[in-house]
């Protein structure tokens, strides 16, 4: 039969699970053990009772202490790490095969004065002309519909090499369209490889160059 409750004003602890039971209770608020131990009789419990009690109370620690270190190591980590570095979409390096008059884009936000740098080269058959043409949103939406004539921001006499140095005069979301422009009675497609890095124009000391 459980034992009477803790008298007003004592605390006891779960003789199961070792939680401090608050004054009055008769039952853990926790694991719902009757008859807790109050405190001033713990040193005089049975042996089963003071192990459970040392034994739950260095658990608790432990997963205290676990948790802290833990924490501490997320923290320092981050720290270390700093932020995540998202690659930039106008920064890549591939090789497309091009189907004669096909097109591949490369597409990606320009922050007005930063620039794209790059480099082009028809790898298969080698030295077969290619085509880049850089438009910005509403040119390339006339480009796609083929509704009237789009301007461009930048783009090359077709060879089968050469640097791409394109400096946005505003921000805006920018397309690099590669294109193969054999006639499509060729039947010749063309592997070209593309490297693009985007360049801030912000130095380290936080103004523009």
């Amino acid at each position: 039969m459980a034992g009477s409750a803790p008298s007003p004003g004592t605390w006891g602890a779960c003789r199961f699970c070792g939680v401090a039971v608050a004054p009055g209770a008769a039952r853990c608020g926790i694991c719902g053990a009757a008859d807790p131990v109050p405190a001033e009789r713990v040193p005089s419990a049975p042996a089963s009772v003071r192990r459970r009690l040392r034994l739950t109370g260095l658990l608790r620690s432990v997963i205290v202490i676990a948790v802290v270190v833990a924490l501490a190591y997320t923290l320092i980590a981050a720290a270390i790490s700093g932020p995540p570095v998202v690659a930039d979409p106008l920064t890549t390096a591939a090789t497309y095969v091009l189907g004669p008059g096909n097109y591949t884009v490369i597409a990606g936000n320009i922050t007005g004065g930063d620039f794209v740098i790059g480099n082009w080269s028809s790898v298969s058959p080698p030295g077969m002309n290619i085509a880049i043409s850089v438009y910005n949103s509403s040119q390339f939406s006339y480009f796609i519909t083929g509704q009237g004539s789009p301007g461009v921001q930048w783009n090359n006499t077709p060879t089968w090499q050469g640097r791409i140095v394109f400096s946005a005069p505003y921000t805006d979301m920018y397309y690099f369209v590669i294109t193969n422009p054999l006639p499509a009675a060729s039947h010749l497609s063309v592997a070209v490889y593309v490297a693009t890095e985007y360049e801030s124009n912000v130095g380290d000391d936080g103004f523009a160059d």
